[in-house]
C-alpha cells in the first residue's frame, strides 16, 4: 500500500485547482489513457465522412453534391430540388428531438463525443501536446519570453493548425462543386474565397484558442440543457458520501476519517472545461467521461475501488434508486413518438420522390375569353418540373365530360430540361351549350415511366 502512495505524489503536482476557467488562462488538459479518452477518439470515425464525402462517386458523378446554380442537391442515387426541401423540415426536426433525447438519458453526451467543436479541439490540442510536450510543459512555455526555441515551436504548431483549418474550409466548399483545381488555378469567385476563409478562421480561432469557451458562451446548447436533463438522466457525477471528507495522501500515514478522494485534482487536470466533478454538476460540464479514466486510475494505485467518480443519476446516487427504465419516462415517450413520425414522413417522402411534377394554372385574367364564333376559349399554363439528370420526352393529352372541348394546337411530343420547370400554354375552347354542370378538365402528362394528372375547372359565363 505504501508504495502505491509513493506513486500517487507526483499527481499532485500536475493538476490545476479552478471553480470553472472564464477565459482569463488556457487550459491544458492532460490526455490520460482510457475507456473514455478511447471512445473520444473512436468518436472522430463520426465526421471521418465529412472529409471523405466530396470524394466519393455515383454513376460517373459526385455521390454528395449541392449544386446551387442548378438547384439540384444530388446524394448518391437520389436527386432533390426546391420543390421537395420540405423533407430538410424533417431531418432537422428529427436531428433537435434525437439531441434533446440524447441529453434526457445521458446528457451533454454528444458534446462530450460528437461535437465537430469537441472533436476539433481533441485534434488540435494533441498536436500541440506532440509538438510542445505534456501540460506542465506547454504552460511553462506559455509564461517563457521569446527564443527561437519557442518561436520554432509556436511556428510548427499554427502552420499545422492552419491546414487542417483551411482543409476543412476547403472540403466544405467541395460539397458545392468547387474544386481542388479551382483553387490551385484561382477560378473561384468571391464568394468561395469568403466562405472558405470564414470556416478556416472558425476552426482555428474556435478549436485552436477558444475551445472550452466556444461551449460555454457561443453554444446555447450549455445554457439550456438544465431543462432536458432530470434525476433520471446518466452524468458524470462524484459520489460525495464515499469521497469525503478529502484528504491528501501521505507516505505511510492512514487519517481518521478521511475518505477514498485523495485531492490530486486529476479529474480537474483532465478535464477539456476545466470543470471540477467534485463540486457538483456545472453547465460547463459536457459529459465526456474523462475525469472517471483519472480517477479510476489514481484508485487503481492506491488499492481502492474505482468507481469514485462514475455515470449515474442524481436518482441512484442521492436517494439509491434504481433508473427507470425508457419506456416508463414520459418525457422519452413523446420524444420517440416525434422522432418516429419525423422519420416515417421522411422515409415516405425519400421513397416516393417523383421524376416528375405537374402543376396546372388557370389563366385568371380573364378566366375566359368570347370568340367570334360564338364559342368559349380558356387558357392554361403546365408547368411540368423534370426531376431527373437528363431530358425528358413528355405527351400531353386532356379528358372532359364536355362535349365538343379542343385543343387550339394538336399536341406534341415536349422534351423537357433537366432540373427545370417547363412551362406549356394550352388553349380549349367549347360553346357554352356544350358546358354542362361537370366542367371539370384533367390534364394526363405522360413519360416513359411516369403518368401524372391535374384535375382543374373550364370556365363559362354562366358558371361566374
Amino acid at each position: 500500500m505504501t508504495d502505491k502512495k509513493i506513486q500517487v505524489e507526483s499527481l499532485y503536482e500536475e493538476g490545476e485547482q479552478w471553480t470553472q476557467n472564464l477565459g482569463d488562462k488556457t487550459i491544458h488538459a492532460k490526455h490520460m489513457k482510457g475507456k473514455f479518452r478511447n471512445f473520444k477518439w473512436l468518436a472522430i470515425i463520426v465526421w471521418s465522412p465529412f472529409f471523405i464525402g466530396p470524394y466519393l462517386t455515383w454513376n460517373d458523378k459526385q455521390a454528395i453534391l449541392f449544386d446551387i446554380d442548378k438547384r439540384q442537391y444530388h446524394l448518391f442515387d437520389i436527386t432533390i430540388f426546391p420543390q421537395d426541401i420540405w423533407m430538410l423540415t424533417m431531418v432537422l426536426l428529427f436531428l433537435a428531438i434525437l439531441l434533446a433525447a440524447m441529453t434526457t438519458v445521458l446528457g451533454r453526451v454528444f458534446c462530450g463525443y460528437f461535437c465537430f467543436q469537441t472533436i476539433w479541439t481533441d485534434i488540435f490540442t494533441k498536436i500541440e501536446q506532440w509538438i510542445e510536450g505534456t501540460p506542465a510543459q506547454r504552460r511553462k512555455l506559455d509564461k517563457a519570453p521569446m527564443s527561437f526555441n519557442k518561436l520554432k515551436l509556436k511556428l510548427a504548431k499554427h502552420s499545422i493548425w492552419i491546414a487542417i483549418a483551411l482543409l476543412s474550409g476547403i472540403t466544405w466548399m467541395l460539397y458545392f462543386g468547387v474544386t481542388w483545381t479551382d483553387y490551385f488555378k484561382g477560378d473561384i469567385t468571391f464568394t468561395t474565397i469568403a466562405i472558405t476563409a470564414a470556416i478556416a478562421l472558425g476552426a482555428y480561432v474556435f478549436a485552436g484558442f477558444m475551445r472550452e469557451q466556444t461551449c460555454l458562451w457561443i453554444c446555447p446548447y450549455a445554457r439550456i440543457q438544465g431543462a432536458m436533463v432530470d434525476g433520471q438522466s446518466i452524468l458524470p457525477t462524484y459520489d460525495h458520501y464515499r469521497g469525503e471528507q478529502r484528504g491528501r495522501l501521505k507516505r505511510g500515514e492512514f487519517v481518521e476519517g478521511f475518505g477514498d478522494c485523495i485531492d490530486c485534482h486529476q479529474c480537474v487536470a483532465v478535464c477539456p472545461t476545466g470543470v471540477d466533478i467534485r463540486k457538483g454538476q456545472e453547465y460547463g460540464c459536457i459529459t465526456c467521461g474523462l475525469c472517471i479514466d483519472a480517477c479510476d486510475s489514481v484508485m487503481e494505485k492506491v488499492g481502492k475501488p474505482k468507481g469514485l467518480i462514475r455515470y449515474t443519476s442524481l436518482a441512484e446516487m442521492k436517494f439509491n434508486k434504481p433508473v427507470k427504465a425508457l419506456y416508463k419516462r414520459p418525457r422519452l415517450i413523446i420524444y420517440a413518438s416525434i422522432l418516429l413520425a419525423a422519420l416515417s414522413v421522411l422515409t415516405y417522402g425519400i421513397l416516393n420522390l417523383a421524376q416528375m411534377d405537374l402543376k396546372v394554372l388557370h389563366d385568371r385574367q380573364p378566366l375566359f375569353v368570347q370568340l367570334s364564333d360564338g364559342s368559349i376559349r380558356n387558357k392554361y399554363e403546365l408547368k411540368v418540373m423534370n426531376k431527373t439528370n437528363k431530358v425528358m420526352p413528355i405527351s400531353i393529352s386532356f379528358s372532359s365530360k364536355i362535349k365538343n372541348l379542343k385543343s387550339k394546337k394538336a399536341f406534341k411530343t415536349v422534351m423537357t430540361p433537366s432540373g427545370n420547370v417547363k412551362s406549356i400554354y394550352v388553349y380549349l375552347t367549347a360553346f357554352e351549350s356544350d358546358v354542362g354542370a361537370d366542367n371539370d378538365v384533367i390534364f394526363v402528362v405522360k413519360s416513359e415511366q411516369v403518368i401524372l394528372e391535374y384535375e382543374t375547372s373550364f370556365f363559362t359565363p354562366k358558371s361566374m
